[in-house]
């Protein structure tokens, strides 16, 4: 597995930290499972860095009319399927996502690296604009960044930002007309290019039912429809579908949930969540977040009330009464409250009844790559957030007794630290079979997990928890269950310690 590649200078440390997400989020709907990810992330990053810094010293030379060149994380993202690609050739498919092996054996994955002519109009078209234009387009669009963030990072003017955006927006549009145009393509298309055109231009337009059964039956022109159609919010899904190809609308959707997220829990580059613009979603997410609060107060005062109540316990009740490392849910991007040690938490089991009234534990769920969420279906939990789902209601085995043996090992690996940020994967090895698992162990530096996968992060201080996702939950007797995370570090970077299974310790290995 070869090593991430040093920054040069403080601003390749800034495209690393900004960069290396979005690489780590696509790979993992690439893979079977966070190693692979892990490994599939960090080829592609070494090899797109590569090539950024080829064509920035001017070694690489493209033919188009401006750039010819993808902007950084665009050009990373192709870097991931490039190498995925090369997996599958060298016998290493196994580790892929089923779905993926059998797009790169279709038409559609031949069409990214066939003649140019015949590659997406909106690849073409990124392709086409200015550097900064591109730049400007993909983080608004693609990765979901609220626009006065976009404008610090490119050094734009906040005021004129929106103005600019709209324009860019607009040389994008044309540069995909003029892309179609240019397509190979026969009679039948080539006789709709222009209507086409015409009818996506104002929202009041309607589709003639003739062009509507042309694009219900022609990929290359329903491709370009969605990218000229600029006035109903789908230019970010055609924008990503046209770049990576496979898994563009799951990776969008993972980074729009990770910027909110990031934001929500007033992530240093985002705007400020107490005073967010209503136009940019966060004042929508901060009342969201309040009503939550509330209503987890209100269940919390209404527990307490029945606890109080002169009701003796049986031992029924009793063995199944809540543990004391319970947390309750109080809402999206707000850590939960510690409860006091050695007393119950009425709070903890009302909350959790009412986030999820069946009982059942809440994990991430991988998103399908070709499935976007209908408008009144939750959506899936992305790669690298943290969730304020209920932790897991399964029964937490006793604590062994003094002097006996763990009922665990566990396994730190820092995988790859770079200025401010580091990647770690935990694997622990359980004693005894499992139907439910939540990990904790505490930082020592002020370290902070900004996100995580194959399970689900909430930090409390220094004390981090991973609870099981729904997939993989059950753990026979002797077998290893992993995650992985990414988090951010000042000054010094220890490991973790006190690590626990279910809230019994466990061993180093």
């Amino acid at each position: 597995m070869p090593d991430l590649p040093s920054p040069q200078d403080a601003t390749e440390a800034a495209l690393f930290s900004e960069c290396w997400d979005a690489v780590l989020s696509y790979a993992d709907l690439c893979t079977s499972g966070s190693a692979a990810a892990a490994q599939l992330a960090r080829e592609a990053f070494a090899q797109g860095i590569r090539e950024v810094r080829a064509a920035e010293a001017g070694t690489v030379r493209g033919t188009g009319r401006r750039s010819s060149r993808l902007p950084r994380i665009p050009l990373l993202l192709t870097a991931v399927r490039g190498t995925a690609a090369a997996w599958e050739e060298a016998g290493q498919g196994h580790r892929l996502d089923p779905d993926l092996r059998l797009w790169l054996h279709s038409d559609r994955a031949a069409r990214y690296t066939g003649p140019p002519l015949e590659r997406p109009v909106a690849l073409r078209a990124l392709r086409d604009l200015q550097r900064a234009d591109a730049e400007l387009l993909w983080l608004a669009e693609a990765e979901a960044l609220p626009l006065p963030l976009v404008a610090r990072r490119l050094g734009l003017d906040p005021e004129t930002a929106a103005e600019e955006l709209d324009q860019v927006r607009g040389l994008f549009r044309d540069r995909c007309h003029r892309n179609h145009l240019d397509s190979p393509m026969d009679a039948e298309c080539r006789s709709y290019a222009r209507l086409l055109d015409a009818v996506t231009r104002s929202p009041a337009s309607d589709t003639p039912d003739d062009l509507s059964r042309h694009l219900a039956t022609c990929a290359p022109c329903a491709e370009a429809a969605a990218c000229l159609r600029l006035h109903d919010g789908g230019l970010p899904g055609a924008l990503v579908g046209g770049v990576v190809g496979w898994g563009g609308l799951a990776y969008l959707e993972r980074r729009r949930r990770a910027a909110e997220v990031r934001l929500g829990t007033g992530h240093r580059d985002g705007a400020d969540p107490e005073h967010g613009d209503p136009a940019d979603g966060t004042a929508g997410a901060r009342l969201a977040r309040n009503g939550l609060l509330a209503a987890a107060v209100l269940v919390s005062g209404l527990a307490l009330t029945v606890s109080l109540m002169p009701f003796g316990d049986t031992d029924a009740e009793s063995a199944v009464r809540p543990d004391t490392d319970r947390r309750s849910v109080t809402g999206p991007g707000l850590p939960p409250p510690t409860a006091s040690a050695g007393a119950p938490s009425p709070s903890a089991s009302a909350s959790a009844s009412a986030a999820d009234p069946s009982g059942t534990p809440a994990g991430p769920r991988k998103p399908s790559a070709e499935h976007t969420p209908d408008r009144d279906e939750p959506a899936p939990e992305p790669q690298g957030t943290s969730s304020a789902t209920a932790t897991a209601t399964a029964t937490v085995a006793p604590a062994p007794a003094p002097g006996g043996p763990p009922s665990c090992r566990v396994a730190y690996d820092l995988v790859n630290q770079w200025p401010d940020g580091f990647q770690a994967t935990v694997t622990v090895t359980t004693h005894e079979p499992l139907d439910s698992w939540r990990v904790g162990f505490s930082f020592r530096d002020g370290q902070r997990v900004r996100q995580m996968w194959d399970a689900t992060a909430s930090q409390d201080g220094s004390r981090v928890t991973a609870t099981a996702a729904d997939y993989n939950r059950t753990v026979p007797a002797g077998a290893e269950l992993a995650f992985g995370f990414l988090a951010s570090w000042r000054g010094t970077n220890s490991p973790p310690s006190d690590f626990t299974l279910n809230g019994r310790p466990c061993a180093k290995a």
